[in-house]
Order: C-alpha cells, then sequence, then structure tokens
C-alpha cells in the first residue's frame, strides 16, 4: 500500500528503502549460532574442527544492544574455556567490507582453490579443504563489519552509528571482547589480522583493545594502508610510495629495457631512485629545471616502462589509473588496480582511465558465489535477511574519516586517519607485542613501498623495532590468490606465530 492507502505500488527508492528497513529489523538481538564439523589434513596431521556460524551482540556502556556482528568461527575440537591456544580475528576493509574474501581465500580451513593470475570460471566452484589453513596454529574468527554481511545495527541505534573510523573500531573492540568473555578465551594468546582498511583499523584497535585490558600477541598486517593523509590532492608523497609497484608492474609485463632475473632487483632500484633523484625533483615544483626534469624522467622510463615524454606532460607525477592504462596502451589492454598481473581491455584503449578493474572482475562472482554456497548448505546459517556485499549498499553509508588518535594535542586530532600512530603506542607500552607486514609486489591498491614508508616512521625504539617484520609475495592486494604465494605466506606465519608465542606456554 502507498502513503494514502489507495493500494498502488510502490516506487523503485520505496521498495529498495522497505528492503532497507526489514533487513536491520530482522538482525537478532539474541545472539545465534550454527555449528557444524569438519576435518581437514594440515601438515601430515587430520584435525577435527567446529565451524560457528552466528552473531554477536554489541551493548553500549549501559547494557543497551545497539548492533549484531556477524561471524563464522573455527575451533580445534577438543579446545575448552581457560585454554592457551592461541585465537586469531580476522576482516577485511573497504571500509564497509565484510570478510568473506579472506575467509574463502587464505587460512580458514576449507578455501575456493584459485588459478594465478586466471579469470575464474562461473559455477560450479572449485571449492574444498584447505591444507594451507593456520587451524593447526590458532583458533579462526571472521567477522563481518557493521552494515556489511549479516551484521546490522539493533533497535533505535543507526547504521551511521558505526560508520566512521573510531566508531568502527569501537564495535569490533566490543564484538571482540564479547567473543573471548563468552567462550571463555581471556588466557588464550590473542591475534588480530586485518586485509586492506582493515589494517587501518587494526592500528587503532590494537590500541583500543590494550587500552580496555585486552593486550594482543600480535597483529598481522595484510596489504596495508595506516595513512590516508598522503592521499590528498597537492601532496607528493602517494607517487613516490606507487613507483616501485609501477617498477614491479613494468618488469612483470616485461615493459623495460635492461630487465633483471627477479622483481626484487628492480623493486630496490626503484626504492633507492624514490627517496634519491625522484623525491628531489618532486619537491622542487614547478622550480625544476630542465635538465633535472628530463634526468629524472629518463630514470623513472627505465624503471616503469613509460617513455619519457608521457612522465614529462605529467609533470613527473604519474596517477595510478593513468599508469594502468598507459603501461600496455599498444596492446589494447589495461592492469589491474587489486593485482596488476591482471590486464583487461576497454572499449576505448585512447581513454584516460580504466573501465574497471580487471583483477576484481576476474575473481568476485567465483567469491561470492562459493561463499553463498557454503553459508546456507554447509555451515547451516539461514536467514531471510540480505547478506550485503558491502555497507555502502545501504542506505545512507557516510563514512566519518576523523580520528583521534592516543596521546594529547594537536597531532592526536586526525581529519585523515594515521592508526601507525595508535600501533606505535600500543608497541610501546606493550613490549611483546609481534607486529607482521605482509606485501604483494603487485598490489597497486595498497602499495608495499606506502606501507614500509608509515611502519618506518612510528619513531620505534631499537627494542621495539626488532618486533616489526616484513614479507613479500609474487602477488597482488588478495596476496593468497596465487597458491604459490599462499604456501609462502601459510610458512612465513608459522614460523612468526612460534616466535610470537616463544616462552609463553601457549598450547598449539
Amino acid at each position: 500500500m502507498d502513503k494514502a492507502g489507495k493500494g498502488a505500488p510502490l516506487s523503485h527508492a520505496e521498495l529498495a528503502k522497505q528492503e532497507v528497513e526489514s533487513a536491520y529489523a530482522n538482525a537478532p538481538v539474541q545472539e545465534r549460532e550454527e555449528r557444524s564439523k569438519g576435518s581437514v589434513a594440515v601438515a601430515g596431521r587430520t584435525l577435527a574442527y567446529t565451524a560457528t556460524a552466528g552473531t554477536l551482540t554489541i551493548r553500549d556502556t549501559e547494557g543497551k544492544p545497539t548492533g549484531s556482528m556477524f561471524y563464522t568461527a573455527y575451533t580445534l575440537d577438543g579446545t575448552k574455556p581457560g585454554t592457551k591456544r592461541p585465537i586469531t580475528f580476522l576482516y577485511n576493509g573497504g571500509p564497509g567490507s565484510p570478510s568473506f574474501w579472506l575467509h574463502m581465500g587464505s587460512f580458514a580451513p576449507v578455501r575456493l582453490r584459485t588459478g594465478d593470475p586466471v579469470f575464474m570460471r562461473p559455477a560450479p566452484f572449485d571449492f574444498g579443504p584447505n591444507p594451507d589453513t593456520l587451524l593447526d596454529k590458532t583458533d579462526l574468527v571472521f567477522l563481518d563489519a557493521m552494515g556489511a554481511g549479516y551484521s546490522r545495527a539493533l533497535g533505535e541505534t543507526k547504521p551511521s552509528h558505526f560508520y566512521g573510523v573510531d566508531e568502527d573500531v569501537d564495535a569490533f573492540a566490543r564484538a571482540i571482547i564479547r567473543y573471548v568473555s563468552k567462550n571463555g578465551r581471556w588466557n588464550s594468546p590473542k591475534f588480530i589480522l586485518g586485509e586492506s582498511y582493515g589494517t587501518t583499523r587494526s592500528g587503532a584497535l590494537a590500541y583500543q583493545l590494550q587500552d580496555r585490558g585486552m593486550a594482543l600477541n600480535g597483529v598481522v598486517l595484510l596489504s596495508s594502508i595506516m595513512n590516508y593523509g598522503y592521499r590528498q590532492p597537492g601532496l607528493d608523497q602517494v607517487y613516490l610510495n606507487y613507483l616501485p609497484s609501477y617498477a614491479a608492474t613494468a618488469w612483470y609485463h616485461n615493459r623495460i629495457q635492461n630487465r633483471p632475473a627477479d622483481v626484487s632487483t628492480i623493486v630496490e632500484q626503484a626504492r633507492a631512485f624514490a627517496v634519491g633523484p625522484y623525491a628531489s625533483a618532486l619537491a622542487k615544483g614547478q622550480s625544476i629545471s630542465d635538465a633535472e626534469r628530463d634526468q629524472v624522467a629518463n630514470q623513472m622510463s627505465q624503471l616503469i616502462g613509460l617513455s619519457p615524454e608521457f612522465i614529462k606532460r605529467a609533470n613527473l607525477r604519474i596517477d595510478l589509473p593513468r599508469f594502468q592504462k598507459e603501461l600496455l596502451r599498444d596492446r589494447r589492454e589495461r592492469v589491474g588496480r587489486f593485482d596488476s598481473r591482471y590486464v583487461g581491455v576497454d572499449a576505448d584503449a585512447a581513454g584516460e582511465r580504466p573501465d574497471s578493474d580487471a583483477s576484481s572482475d576476474a575473481i568476485s562472482g567465483a567469491f561470492i558465489g562459493t561463499f553463498h554456497e557454503y553459508l546456507s548448505n554447509t555451515l547451516g546459517y539461514k536467514t531471510d535477511m540480505q547478506y550485503r556485499l558491502s555497507a555502502r549498499d545501504a542506505a545512507g553509508f557516510d563514512w566519518n574519516w576523523k580520528h583521534k588518535a592516543p596521546g594529547g594535542g594537536f597531532s592526536a586530532q586526525q581529519n585523515n586517519p594515521n592508526t601507525a600512530v595508535d600501533l606505535a603506542f600500543a608497541m610501546r607500552d606493550n613490549p611483546h607485542l609481534k607486529v607482521l607486514s605482509m606485501n604483494g609486489w603487485y598490489d597497486m591498491a595498497t602499495p608495499f613501498f606506502g606501507t614500509e614508508y608509515d611502519l618506518g616512521h612510528m619513531m620505534l625504539e631499537p627494542a621495539q623495532a626488532k618486533n616489526l617484520s616484513f614479507t613479500y609475495y609474487p602477488a597482488g592486494h588478495m596476496t593468497y590468490l596465487n597458491p604459490e604465494a599462499l604456501r609462502e605466506m601459510r610458512r612465513d606465519l608459522v614460523k612468526w606465530y612460534d616466535s610470537a608465542l616463544a616462552g609463553s606456554g601457549a598450547a598449539n
């Protein structure tokens, strides 16, 4: 019925609003759990586990329920309350993304088997046990951000209550504390693993959990963006950050002369150029001499595969969409953003920017289809709610980018977040906190050189700096898409968990 009660059909906007309101209304205040059993063979052992798909009710300081966060947990059978077995909380970024990307592709005991780098076929999908799971080292809990997946605001709480840097961190802190308290895991070593904007979240979350009495054992940063400030127009740091990723991409597609045998060599050359001649040239702005501009453009061309003339026309500052279009323009192809090894074609080969991201187009259908099939038919979680692929799909999504960092004074008030500041506070206060940064050479959404810059400017003392380590993989943003990289990641993480837990008496 319409507002006048005359029975006229609802408009598309009214139907969309009705769907949104229904989806929020159906979020359960009462926490729900659906349990199932499974097993997986890992490193010569068969691990029996319990999978739990459910919700965690978030409450404010007065005890009023404000949100319901959806999660999927994998716990090794025999795990009891009070256990010293590690537990890791994992989440994607967005902001506003659910966790099914990490869930279906990385370290859960099940996985969508991916090719590399190829466009995945439509259904049926190749999905099954994951021998590269981390379940032998840690229990795993995948969390969906508020407004995404089946996570929703409750009652009179508006979705915007959760849509912001600090608002989001508060929701995750409350949900993690609720899970730990509900399941008796306060004595378990605790880790967080975030991807993409999830690393922005992790920097602040590590500090917030610690400030609320939950000191972490470790933080894993996968394909990081800790600092959004350098993306503001007029600042040159973003061009420095991208240069080594451009060089790695040009190396992969064989677009440079005198190509070295391995990607790490060209990356190291690009790093040195970026912090030396390139940084000096950009700092001079329009006052740079013609001779220096020519010299820098020629050096850049040798590293990133674009012509010196194109580089000079862009004032030595190559925006990402331009690089994506220009590198393979003579082949009428463009490279991906999340993973620059992927290539695609546009309707207009002379255009300024790609029509879409080839690396995202190649995998999205398989990940989404597999997750829906698995959630309903294996985990047994059935509901009339819509599983939102992003909180941005709902009406009213408007992210608050302001962030209040630890400490006082002007630097604590940030209009664009840099949560490496928060992570540095947590590492200084907790001398046992280990941090691992995992990076893909071909990730042009969150370039690794930017991560190195941000984490290298936390101003840690040597005792804390030794707790920070980096790894790199022949992959893009979602490093685990490359089966070879996933195996390397597992080996690195096994060693890292052992290091983080050394002397703690933790049990695997």
